[in-house]
Order: C-alpha cells, then sequence, then structure tokens
C-alpha cells in the first residue's frame, strides 16, 4: 500500500499524530516517503559516512557535517568494518 501524498516528512509521524488527533498510522497511510526513495538516501548515506570516516574524520565531525547522530555514524562504521574482515577472510 502507498500512501497517497508521497512525500519525505520533517516532522515524525507521531508529532503529526499528536497535532492532528490521529494514529501516527493514519498520518503514514496518508503521507509517506517511498521506501525505495528512503533506502536510496540511507545508502548514500551510508556510502557517505564510510568515505569520510576513510579521510580520517571523527565521528563526531561526520554526525555534525551530515546532520546524523553520532551513534547512526559509529553503527555505519562498525558495519563497514564487519563486511572489510569477511571480505578478508573470505579471499583469504
Amino acid at each position: 500500500m502507498t500512501a497517497l501524498k508521497p512525500v519525505r516528512r520533517n516532522v515524525p509521524a507521531r508529532v503529526l499524530a499528536e497535532r492532528l488527533g490521529v494514529s501516527p498510522r493514519t498520518i503514514a497511510r496518508y503521507i509517506a516517503e517511498p521506501r525505495d526513495e528512503y533506502e536510496a538516501r540511507a545508502i548514500e548515506r551510508r556510502r557517505k559516512v564510510v568515505e569520510m570516516r576513510e579521510q580520517g574524520m571523527t565521528m563526531r565531525s561526520i554526525a555534525a557535517e551530515l546532520g546524523v547522530s553520532v551513534g547512526l555514524v559509529g553503527t555505519y562504521a562498525k558495519q563497514a568494518e564487519r563486511e572489510a574482515a569477511a571480505q578478508e577472510n573470505a579471499s583469504a
């Protein structure tokens, strides 16, 4: 099921739902970013985090530049390390 008006929200569904007196699910039904667009943005953000980390930037500076949490930067960096180690083990 797709939203009636698919757009990216700047405000969480929970906040909009409280303002309008409806459930967050109702907001999602009417306004939701298409999944493929969301996933494309997430993949690009992860790529940028890994690239910036390889350049030697700190997690805090990456988070500030991309407008995400330090925890998310750490998660992406750790995932990239695990994938690199798995590739090393597979080729060895």
